[in-house]
């Protein structure tokens, strides 16, 4: 059965099972799910349920209504849909996504550790470590949100150079309780909360995978392939590789270059032609 999760500025207040066939969204007392916020229309938007399909649909709202940060007339809902609602976001989850079509996701887009090259994910992590650093010694600079440093020379040539094979060690047991780069994550960062990605085109829109790990290494080996890292200071992301020279994934559609960029809610990430929407929740 698909809900509705409802929350302010990532608090949970209200979970709604989908029972119905049709669902108000609004101010008034007679919706469905009440908002009770000067933001939100006395009718704002309104859900229909028709067999496993779920639709959404804005009922001529003052200020709108916007699904995965862009604004909508009617949208068919997938699941980890987030509908914002004034200050207010109703996250929807159908349970009857199989994790089947979820792990094929992952299976084509997240890269497993022994499949990267670790001269060049090194790299990587050097300059996120730089960003990060560059980040802490600006905080009076509050409009500052993309905190990132240009890697030198040597660095940026490494990662424009082809992979070179390198034998493949052994793997030592880890964990289950262990992120990919060896981390407990009881030790991470308990201020940062979880993030994660959620596809926006392709065949895969409406997945979302949570990015739980230390490093995590997206993309398509030969087209374009970036890493993710999760630091105490926030998500940053470093372009690793790709099949043409400059050829960089974009974030909000600008090209992030030989450098990690700091991560926002709602960023939008183009890598190796599939756009995902970053959500910090």
């Amino acid at each position: 059965m698909a809900r509705l999760i409802l929350s302010l500025d990532n608090q949970v207040l209200a979970e709604y099972n989908m029972s119905k066939e049709r669902y108000t969204i609004g101010r008034l007392p007679d919706n469905d799910v009440r908002i009770d916020n000067p933001a939100v229309s006395g009718h704002h938007s309104l859900i229909i349920n028709i067999l496993n399909d779920s639709f959404l649909e804005d009922l001529n709202s003052t200020n709108g209504t916007y699904v995965n940060g862009k604004l909508i007339k009617k949208h068919a809902l997938q699941n980890g849909d987030v509908i914002t609602i004034g200050h207010h976001q109703l996250r929807f989850s159908d349970e009857q996504v199989s994790n089947a079509e979820q792990d094929e996701f992952e299976k084509t887009m997240v890269i497993p550790s022994g499949q990267q090259n670790a001269e060049q994910l090194k790299k990587a992590e050097r300059a996120a470590e730089a960003a990060a650093l560059a980040a802490s010694d600006d905080d009076d600079d509050e409009t500052e949100r993309d905190a990132g440093v240009k890697l030198d020379e040597e660095d940026a040539a490494a990662l424009k150079a082809p992979p070179k094979p390198a034998p493949r060690p052994a793997p030592e047991p880890v964990a289950h309780t262990h992120t990919q780069t060896g981390i407990d994550p009881a030790s991470a960062p308990k201020s940062l909360p979880l993030a994660k990605l959620q596809v926006l085109s392709g065949a895969f829109a409406g997945r979302e995978l949570e990015l739980t790990k230390a490093l995590t290494t997206l993309g398509r080996p030969g087209v374009q392939v970036a890493a993710i890292t999760r630091r105490a200071e926030g998500y940053y992301i470093v372009h690793v590789e790709s099949g043409k020279e400059g050829d960089f994934p974009l974030v909000n559609g600008q090209p992030i270059g030989a450098q990690a960029r700091k991560l926002a809610d709602n960023d939008v990430v183009q890598l190796a032609g599939v756009k995902m929407g970053f959500f910090a929740s």
